[in-house]
């Protein structure tokens, strides 16, 4: 029997990392052929990857399944913003890590090469912020696959991208403070520039995503964390014969309770939260939560404040402290030591009864929990999953990279969210800040929790096919075999 080996390099980021160590999970999981390695790089933009990588031990993992720590490379910087003024410390990064690529991936084609009953090397995955390692594989001689941790959508996004600057000749900067909607194939609806990533309105940026996109065209096949019935218009628009071959291997999302040994201060913190869950009724609870990087000014602070008082609806909320700029860069938000020092005054004790403040969350556990009836998302990817995958509707607060179209997906094209305010931006540099008052809040509170509401139908029912189509028989699980062949065809 033919034995293949499948090397995974995730971007050093906990979102990315999770997605594609699961991906690896399924893959040796589904077929007794294969074998994974994933290498997980440093720095890492998220302190807690480094707990998470950690974690991964050989006791945690399935058989024929290894994760390697790549080290830690000193002269780049251990912290950055989600958008960077430019990406050359992960250039930095990708190619300081390449020989340690080369390193390990010989020594498994040496392994293959003195006993027959060891796998031989049949594809790198590479997530799509690091396709800059495709020189590893070529020189291998290896074909590569691309994993994007976004959607369907924004993938084809990237593509027509690229179509309107190369083909059309569109000179995209125009666009910067436009009320101009544009069709893009892989969304059912015309999308608002004002919706794009606003690195996209930066010439330097436009280049190297253009040329970034041109780079994912060469791959051999697009493994997406998405499913087909959540993602159909997407993935139909993508089978236009000048896209690799994509593959939907999604949802992915982490387990209930993957994460709860990431903090050594977690264990009590999980307990109290979930206890705190298991008191309220059923789909009472509306959770806010917005991501590793999610965070708000102190005058932001106080209008959710005041529409979480006054919308009459029990609440969970995580609020995080704002990045702090060191040396030009934006560190990772962190939690309050004490809450008084941000809320209104009065808050926590007028509101004891039904809500509760918290720092970090443990996302996963708590939407899977029956008492949370809405969760109010900065709408990242993994969190935009796992709130169909749980059933859980949304109310839309993109905050910054793809999230914009991603809610719009959610709330114009697919009707399983509400919106807060979806054209809101966050500069990660100074203190611009746009500001949603408590009425917009409130609003988009009582719609999403209204109980015999159309998008709560609509995410109900997703989520049971959502929990089906990774089973024999669904579609991803379909899409998967097909990833697997292909793969095992690259051996001899």
């Amino acid at each position: 029997m033919k034995k293949a080996e499948v090397v995974f390099i995730p971007a050093p980021a906990m979102g990315h990392i999770v997605a594609l160590v699961e991906v690896a999970k399924l893959l040796v999981r589904r077929d007794d052929r294969l074998s994974a390695t994933v290498f997980i790089m440093h720095p890492t933009l998220d302190p807690t990857t480094t707990k998470y990588s950690e974690s991964l031990t050989a006791s945690t993992l399935p058989d024929r399944m290894r994760v390697i720590n790549f080290p830690n490379i000193e002269s780049i910087s251990e912290s950055i913003a989600p958008e960077p003024k430019g990406r050359s410390w992960l250039t930095s990064l990708i190619e300081g890590q390449k020989p340690h690529v080369k390193e390990y991936v010989s020594r498994i084609r040496t392994q293959s090469e003195l006993s027959p009953e060891s796998p031989q090397v049949a594809g790198f995955v590479f997530d799509t912020f690091v396709i800059g390692m495709r020189d590893a594989a070529n020189e291998f001689g290896v074909p590569w696959y691309v994993f994007s941790a976004s959607g369907a959508a924004f993938i084809g996004f990237m593509l027509h991208f690229q179509v309107l600057h190369d083909e059309q000749g569109v000179d995209l900067t125009e666009f910067k403070n436009s009320d101009a909607e544009l069709n893009f194939p892989s969304l059912a609806n015309p999308l608002p520039a004002k919706l794009w990533p606003s690195f996209l309105f930066e010439k330097e940026m436009i280049t190297a995503f253009i040329e970034h996109t041109r780079i994912l065209t060469e791959a051999r096949g697009i493994l997406v964390n998405t499913f087909v019935e959540f993602e159909s218009h997407a993935v139909n628009s993508l089978s236009d014969g000048k896209t690799p071959p994509v593959y939907p291997v999604g949802p992915i999302v982490k387990q209930v309770g993957d994460g709860r040994d990431l903090r050594s201060n977690e264990s009590d913190n999980y307990r109290d939260i979930m206890e705190w869950l298991d008191d309220q009724p059923p789909s009472s609870v509306m959770f806010l939560c917005f991501g590793s990087w999610g965070s708000f000014s102190e005058k932001q602070v106080t209008e959710i404040a005041f529409a979480l008082e006054h919308s009459g609806h029990r609440f969970l909320w995580s609020l995080r402290k704002p990045s702090q700029i060191q040396k030009g860069e934006a560190e990772s938000p962190s939690d309050y030591e004490n809450f008084q020092e941000i809320l209104p005054e009065g808050f926590l004790d007028r509101t004891t009864k039904m809500g509760k403040v918290i720092g970090w969350a443990p996302q996963v556990d708590i939407l899977a929990h029956p008492a949370v009836g809405g969760f109010a998302s900065h709408c990242g990817w993994n969190s935009t999953l796992e709130s169909v995958r749980f059933g859980v509707p949304v109310a839309a607060w993109p905050l910054y990279a793809e999230q914009h179209l991603n809610a719009f997906q959610m709330v114009v094209d697919l009707g399983l969210a509400v919106e807060i305010k979806m054209d809101y931006r966050k500069d990660f540099y100074d203190d611009n800040e746009m500001m949603v008052g408590s009425d917009d809040i409130i609003k988009a509170i009582n719609l999403v929790m209204e109980q015999e509401s159309e998008t709560r139908k609509k995410v109900k029912e997703m989520s049971s096919v959502s929990e089906k189509t990774l089973k024999p028989g669904g579609a991803s699980f379909s899409s998967l075999g097909r990833l697997i062949e292909d793969m095992m065809s690259n051996i001899s």
